[in-house]
């Protein structure tokens, strides 16, 4: 590999394009072109330009028994599709996600527009070019007049759909996420659908695993209500006022809350988890729809 190396490590993969057999162990080589997975009985070099899917704790049912820690990578060679998989301990795995993702993703041009939405509210914000950078578990949209960065533990939701951008229709993602306290909409637009599909992954690291855990979650009408409070509400206010329950009541509501990991107790005030913050989004999206 002549251009410069920005990953290499030892780990498991299934060692060509074609096979699905018991893995290999060798060099796992990434450079900003290619991914170069090299074992004694050859290597496999994939362009980056191929990869068309990159799913990080995902292994697909026939590798299944042969892998745990991984990061599975789909691409194409010629007319076909092939996935492979490397598997690493959990922090190599985690650090060469990261990398891969900026390989493939980092200083692509997009269409932005940041806030879409304040809360329920349509901002009369412009779409404006912007790079696209990653950073671990952030996305970094810098463009010429403003930048702004969406951190991963804050995604609420997001959805890929049809808008009309200087009017021509463009593929755009939307993203539902927290800044500052504020629950915010950003727009972002791509013409790759392959990078968009990628970028859509890297969003999803933290958001799919948390949507998973609250899917074992059930809440009352009194702790949802009370969680839209903790989020509405500055320090200094009383809960119990807001929503209209003794004060011992809430107390308890409080505990049952954090004890299912949906706030947790900040340095000067009781704030939301970003589990906490997906079930306020949510509910909040139902009252302004």
């Amino acid at each position: 590999m002549s251009e410069s190396v920005i990953a290499d490590f030892v780990g498991k993969f299934n060692a060509s394009a074609s096979e699905r057999g018991e893995p290999a162990t060798g060099r796992i080589l990434l450079s900003q072109k290619r991914l170069v997975l090299a074992a004694d009985a050859g290597k496999t070099t994939i362009p980056l330009s191929a990869i068309f899917d990159v799913a990080v704790g995902h292994v697909p049912q026939d590798l299944g028994k042969f892998f745990d820690s991984t990061v599975t990578i789909a691409f194409r060679k010629g007319d076909h599709r092939h996935v492979a998989a490397v598997e690493a301990g959990d922090d190599k795995i985690e650090k060469f996600s990261t990398v891969l993702f900026k390989a493939l993703l980092n200083e692509t041009t997009m269409t932005v527009k940041h806030p879409a939405r304040l809360g329920g509210r349509v901002t009369d914000a412009a779409f404006h070019p912007a790079k696209l950078y990653l950073k671990p578990r952030m996305v970094r949209f810098k463009g010429p007049d403003s930048t702004f960065t969406v951190d991963l533990s804050t995604v609420t939701s997001f959805e890929r759909s049809q808008r009309e951008i200087d009017g021509k229709p463009r593929e755009v993602l939307s993203v539902r996420h927290m800044q500052d306290g504020q629950a915010m909409t950003s727009l972002a637009a791509i013409d790759s659908g392959r990078k968009m599909s990628i970028l859509g992954r890297y969003l999803r690291l933290e958001y799919s695993d948390i949507v998973a855990d609250l899917e074992d979650t059930s809440l009352s009408e009194d702790e949802t209500e009370l969680l839209v409070a903790v989020y509405s509400t500055g320090s200094g206010v009383s809960l119990a006022k807001v929503v209209d329950v003794e004060p011992s009541q809430v107390q308890m509501l409080l505990s049952d809350l954090r004890n299912k990991g949906l706030i947790a107790d900040g340095q000067d005030e009781t704030e939301l988890t970003a589990k906490g913050r997906i079930v306020v989004s949510d509910k909040l999206e139902d009252v302004n729809t």
